[in-house]
């Protein structure tokens, strides 16, 4: 079983950095795609950025391309979101994921593993 917390969030001002970390237990990385998915106020569940290592495929939303930047650490067990660059419209609260599988997935309901949710809240 895969278990996922996340850490990392908070409040920052706009032009700001953050880096929001995942701790996994219970998976490889080789064999998952790890996720990062976002969701504000009222608006639906939607992806930040996926890797699937092994290959090394990557995949980042077009509005955070350039400014995000997903990493990991082997000897920790952590997979990281680096946000530069934040805006307004990037807060939310963030989540990490996992799901076993061969491609990178995009979507939400692809994802068997979920952590708690981090905020992010970015003022102007």
């Amino acid at each position: 079983q895969v278990q996922l917390v996340e850490s990392g969030g908070g409040l920052v001002q706009a032009g700001g950095s953050l880096r929001l970390a995942c701790a996994v237990s219970g998976g490889t990385f080789s064999a998952y795609v790890m996720g990062w998915f976002r969701q504000a106020p009222g608006k639906e569940r939607d992806i930040v950025a996926a890797k699937k290592w092994s290959p090394g495929i990557t995949y980042y939303r077009d509005s955070v391309k350039g400014r995000f930047t997903i990493s990991r650490d082997n000897a920790k067990n952590t997979v990281y979101l680096q946000m530069n660059s934040l805006n307004p419209e990037d807060t939310a609260v963030y989540y990490c994921a996992a799901v076993n599988s061969p491609v990178v997935r995009t979507r939400d309901y692809d994802y068997d593993y979920w952590g708690q949710g981090t905020q992010v809240t970015v003022s102007s």
